[in-house]
């Protein structure tokens, strides 16, 4: 009888695909291109071979351990100490299934993108323009931790410091993998500094995650933008410039609509707009993959739906509360220094897995 949860014949596909992989490749004959995309197969599915076979070999091992240890004309002593090291291997079997169980689930081809990171103010005035610059500091302390590249695309501040907006492109191994269920509303509970009566205001602020798409990832036709180039506004007016190089697109036939400024160049904003463009469009194609799954899975955490109230942050509790796990940590200060975010993100992660493990199974 087969073990629960690890489908056999589906392990006998992926090790009969990949000898196949392995003859094909040891014969030759195919030209580059095809023994480039061979290699990259071959690459993908060994670590997942190498982990059934330790599962298989584990078991093995389980089975000849017990009848060594059933067997009674084998003395008391060699008895004693393959049940030993049954016990032993018996313990350590469940979490290597577990690990091959993880390994079969689907990919998402976004996991090892980089990330665009945009932050933006949401109701409560000055209070929540204050609470965006936070989030954005939080992930650029994050992403410090991880050693991620943190660069800053646009910042539109308040004369209070606050962020109106903030975009950053994030890069560094499995950044979207890691940030992909930020996607959301934020929410702050806190006295501001602006209030003099020590009453607690709730504020928000939204977050988007987004992979960043290459060139291969999204083909945009150049009929079908609107580009508009206008002059920059500085903060405050500082550093205006006197030349038209801030650059508007619209991407006419789904209505979305970015903007750069930041650089003086007319050039580099268009880049930078088109980057961000591009951004948008990828994450528009993988949500309409996503909702045309499985009528979007009970056990997902997350939809990545801006509109979504996600997390709320309470500073007089000293509490982070995630509210789609139900998760709450007393440590909100290391969370935004970005030390104790993982905490929230393994949880995040961890229940992912175990909604799609229970599709799997259905």
């Amino acid at each position: 009888m087969e073990p629960a949860g690890l489908p056999e014949a589906k392990l006998d596909k992926v090790i009969e695909r990949y000898e196949i992989l392995q003859a094909q490749m040891a014969s030759g004959g195919q030209g580059a291109d095809a023994f480039v995309k061979l290699s990259k197969e071959y690459a993908e599915i060994e670590p997942l071979v190498d982990a059934i076979r330790a599962v298989r070999k584990l078991r093995a091992e389980v089975a000849d351990l017990a009848a060594l240890r059933d067997d009674r004309t084998v003395d008391a002593e060699m008895r004693a100490l393959a049940d030993a090291e049954w016990k032993q291997a018996q313990a350590a079997l469940p979490g290597l299934e577990h690990h091959v169980r993880l390994m079969l689930l689907p990919k998402d081809e976004a996991d090892e993108k980089n990330a665009i990171l945009e932050v933006r103010a949401g109701t409560g005035g000055d209070e929540a323009a204050l609470f965006a610059r936070d989030l954005f500091e939080m992930y650029r302390g994050y992403a410090a931790q991880h050693g991620w590249r943190f660069e800053v695309e646009s910042i539109a501040e308040t004369e209070l410091g606050g962020f109106r907006e903030a975009v950053a492109t994030i890069s560094g191994r499995s950044v979207f993998a890691r940030l992909k269920f930020e996607s959301g509303v934020h929410r702050v509970q806190r006295v501001p500094d602006t209030e003099t009566q020590g009453r607690i205001h709730t504020s928000a602020a939204t977050v988007a995650v987004l992979p960043e798409a290459e060139d291969v990832d999204i083909d945009i036709n150049e009929a079908d933008l609107r580009i508009d180039v206008y002059r920059s506004s500085g903060a405050g007016g500082q550093h205006v410039n006197t030349t038209d190089s801030a650059v508007r697109i619209t991407h006419i036939p789904t209505g979305i609509v970015v903007a750069q400024q930041t650089e003086r160049s007319q050039h580099k904003n268009k880049a930078k707009a088109m980057k961000l463009l591009r951004a948008r469009l990828y994450e528009t194609e993988r949500e309409k993959l996503a909702s045309a799954r499985a009528a979007d899975r009970k056990g997902q955490v997350g939809s990545g739906d801006r509109s979504e109230r996600i997390r709320t942050y309470n500073f007089p509790q000293g509490r982070v509360t995630d509210h789609r796990i139900n998760l709450t940590l007393y440590k909100i200060e290391q969370v935004m220094t970005g030390e104790a975010l993982d905490e929230v993100i393994e949880a995040l992660i961890a229940e992912d897995q175990a909604g799609r493990l229970a599709a799997l199974d259905a």
